[in-house]
């Protein structure tokens, strides 16, 4: 049986006058943008700059194999910086159970180390909080399935009290599932950068190894005076 949790006439209005968590939504994909286009302008200097002026220079079979991994180890640093940086401007989806999620562990030990300050007096932990309106549509789905008189009364008396919880947790869910999103954002950006240095390190690896097989042995023409001896005629007398 769930009881009616305590909030006051405010509690609908706990979040008003704080800044929404998703207004630094598109400060971090701003930022993510500007990795892209630095890491697409290393991308593109890799492709029409020194390795095709360099290609020249690399003679024999084993030169071109290790030149050609050079360059691929350089285009796949490049791609991985890329890919790990594009999913910070990935579409995604934040519901009830993201905030579930191993993922948001770390979001969850900060919001529940201060209940108070994130759920007021609604509940004490992010499962506790989701669990309101959990309950309010089982309470639903047990109403319309009911057909004793009697219980059917019992269940929805339990209904109204049990969406009364829901109503009053409804704006902290909402505003812990705004925080949930930017969280996953934030941590999706954090991670492209420690990628973004594996492939820069990557991109220096490879092109070392490629002008290690450019600068391989240059074969120069050497050309050799041919001799031709002439004989001088005996003279007429």
């Amino acid at each position: 049986m769930t009881t009616p949790v305590g909030g006051g006439p405010g509690t609908a209005k706990a979040f008003e006058g704080l800044p929404s968590p998703l207004e630094a939504v598109d400060d971090l994909r701003a930022a993510a943008k500007w990795t892209l286009a630095a890491e697409g302008a290393v991308g593109a200097a890799l492709i029409s700059g020194g390795p095709l002026v360099a290609v020249g220079q690399v003679h024999g079979v084993a030169h071109a194999l290790i030149a050609g991994a050079g360059l691929a180890t350089s285009l796949g640093g490049v791609v991985l910086a890329i890919w790990f940086t594009g999913k910070v401007l990935s579409p995604r989806l934040t519901t009830p159970e993201t905030l579930r999620s191993p993922g948001l562990a770390g979001l969850r030990r900060v919001i529940e180390a201060e209940p108070a300050q994130f759920f007021g007096v609604v509940a004490t932990k992010v499962d506790a909080l989701l669990l309101h309106q959990e309950v309010a549509v089982d309470l639903a789905r047990q109403v319309a399935a009911e057909t004793d008189a009697a219980r059917r009364q019992v269940i929805n008396r339990q209904l109204l009290r049990a969406e009364d919880n829901a109503a009053r947790a409804a704006p902290y869910v909402r505003w812990l599932l705004a925080l949930a999103h930017v969280w996953q954002i934030e941590a999706d950006l954090r991670r492209s950068r420690w990628f973004a240095l594996a492939g820069g390190l990557l991109v220096v690896a490879g092109a070392v190894l490629f002008f290690i097989a450019a600068a391989g042995p240059t074969y120069v023409p050497v050309l050799t005076p041919r001799v031709t001896s002439s004989h001088a005629s005996p003279a007429a007398h």
